[in-house]
């Protein structure tokens, strides 16, 4: 925590040491700070200084906490990183320890992608080789099972961090004993991520069941719109399926017809699914951003169901499934109606599983649109005035920003100075001003 040295909380002298400290047991030195604060500790005891002792106490405790000897910081290794893999049931965990510096930093967990007929050496050794396209490469890799072509591996890496890498499985040892601790943890992590998946698969079947579908959904798409009186305007489009939210097909679309009514959401939908949809249709579903969904939930009742619906007619996609899902009164969770061409609106069990997972595909969508939504607002916000004027290119806008400072400076300015700028004619000054000046 920050020990405010900006507000006068602590001295510079006193917060420097804080700094020094920090370095000191990021580079591996823990117990030389430990025993420097249990020096400082001692003192201030001896001063009556109780407090400050305390206090000294805690950051010592907590310290050791930190920087302890177990199993998973080992004497034996400075720098290296640990990839263990599991494979079951089509998929695949590869756990990966970061150890610096004689210190674990952390570990993690990811997921690849895989075949059910890859086999274990070529699924580690396809993660290895991408893992560290934008990483650093340490001194020593140590992996769970070889990986297929290990030595022209580590050739590669050598290359790329112009020092000596090595690939190694260890047999015996602490070394072998941490490989052994990551394997452990990505069959756990394996394990709770398919139990995650066979719980994913009964509540889409739950969808399916509560609309009426014929299988399963695999794909979700799910679309809101956020604005502020209508303007920056953007809609938002999520995706979800059996693997849970697959934020890397996530779409924005900055609403641009300039025949809306500010405000008009049914217009905005209809022109979200417009662009969407038609895309789908003059690509016939091929690639990732244009296959079709099996289910279309929509954020709104009636009116939103039947402007969707009159899109998709439009196109002729008319076989989706689509579904208006209406916030209960006072946006009450729980008391969502539920609205499907030519059915009555439905509500489902308050307490039903399903319900719960709607309502979070729901506001999924709702914050994709809102964080959509403000980016493009605070994007217009900083957008520079100078832009907006002709005539002004990057370089005149560089030569005016460099003589007054900021674009408040340039509004500012007098139309004669502004012509005494590099580039700037006197028709050029004067429409400069004017663009600064026309409301006055």
């Amino acid at each position: 925590r920050c020990a405010a040295p900006c507000t006068g909380a602590i001295s510079l002298p006193d917060y420097a040491a804080l700094v020094d400290q920090a370095e000191d047991f990021l580079r591996g030195r823990s117990r030389a700070v430990m025993t420097r604060l249990s020096d400082e500790m001692q003192a201030a005891s001896d001063d009556l200084e109780f407090e400050r002792a305390a206090r000294l106490r805690d950051r010592i405790r907590a310290l050791s906490a930190v920087s302890q000897e177990t199993l998973v910081n080992p004497e034996s290794l400075e720098e290296a990183d640990v990839f263990a893999l599991h494979s079951d049931g089509g998929q695949a965990c590869v756990q990966v320890f970061f150890f610096r510096a004689g210190q674990n930093w952390g570990n993690r967990a990811y997921f690849p992608r895989i075949d059910r007929s890859d086999e274990d050496p070529a699924i580690l050794a396809a993660f290895i080789g991408q893992f560290y396209d934008d990483r650093p490469i340490p001194k020593l890799i140590l992996v769970s099972c070889e990986p297929d072509d290990r030595d022209l591996l580590a050739e590669a890496f050598s290359l790329k961090s112009g020092r000596r890498v090595e690939i190694r499985r260890p047999e015996r040892g602490e070394k072998r004993s941490l490989v052994d601790e990551a394997l452990t943890n990505a069959r756990e992590a394996l394990g709770r991520r398919l139990a995650e998946g066979s719980a994913q698969s009964r509540l889409l079947a739950g969808v399916a069941e509560s609309f009426g579908l014929d299988a399963p959904p695999e794909r979700i798409e799910v679309y809101d719109n956020s604005h502020i009186m209508g303007t920056h305007a953007v809609g938002g489009m999520i995706v979800a399926g059996p693997d849970g939210f697959q934020k890397a097909q996530y779409r924005k679309f900055n609403i641009r017809s300039a025949d809306l009514t500010p405000g008009d959401d049914y217009g905005m939908m209809r022109e979200v699914l417009r662009r969407r949809f038609g895309r789908l249709v003059r690509e016939g579903g091929s690639g990732e951003t244009t296959v079709r969904p099996d289910l279309v939930l929509i954020d709104g009742g009636a009116g939103q169901l039947a402007a969707a619906l009159e899109v998709l007619t439009e196109l002729g996609v008319d076989d989706i499934p689509v579904v208006g899902v209406a916030k209960g009164p006072d946006r009450d969770a729980g008391l969502e109606r539920f609205f499907l061409p030519d059915k009555p609106p439905f509500m489902l069990e308050p307490k039903s599983p399903v319900l719960y997972f709607l309502q979070r595909l729901r506001d999924e969508a709702h914050r994709y649109a809102i964080g959509s939504h403000r980016a493009r607002r605070a994007a217009d916000m900083k957008r520079n005035p100078l832009d907006e004027i002709d005539g002004i290119g990057p370089a005149r806008k560089r030569a005016l920003l460099h003589a007054f400072g900021s674009a408040a400076g340039v509004a500012r300015a007098s139309a004669d100075d502004l012509e005494k700028v590099e580039g700037v004619s006197r028709p050029l000054a004067e429409r400069i001003f004017a663009a600064f000046h026309k409301e006055r």
